[in-house]
């Protein structure tokens, strides 16, 4: 039984770690998107690993499948809510933070004249009019 309880202590303090990550990460991320990946992820593995210790420490086969299918049905729920706030945020506007550094002269621009081709098939007759 030691060996059991030492492992469900690790599993749990995991667990915390990942949740208390996922907690920064809301406070300190820039934008909605980032704070919403760093909930999704973070919490969903922290689930994972509580619903693990838990279930070393079932006392039968019924209680571990259930425990594992409210795990899978949480990280559905969680993953299609993160989708839906994201797409709500976009469709309203809400714009990705940047870094300083985009568009500074560290970033490496793609030249404008290759953004302006329309893409062309690859046939031989296609690329020969590329060429001209």
């Amino acid at each position: 039984m030691i060996v059991l309880d030492v492992l469900t202590g690790v599993l749990l303090t995991a667990a915390l770690f990942f949740f208390v990550s996922g907690t920064v990460g809301l406070l300190r991320f820039p934008d909605l998107y980032s704070r919403l990946h760093a909930l999704t992820k973070a919490d969903n593995v922290g689930l994972g690993l509580t619903v693990l210790a838990l279930m070393l420490r079932a006392e039968n086969w019924s209680e571990v499948f259930k425990l594992g299918l409210i795990w899978v049905l949480v990280l559905a729920a969680s993953a299609t809510v993160c989708f839906l706030i994201g797409n709500e945020a976009y469709r309203r506007g809400q714009k990705p933070w940047m870094s300083p550094l985009y568009g500074s002269s560290l970033r490496k621009e793609a030249p404008t004249s290759a953004l302006n081709e329309p893409h062309v098939g690859g046939s031989d007759e296609a690329k020969a009019r590329r060429l001209r």
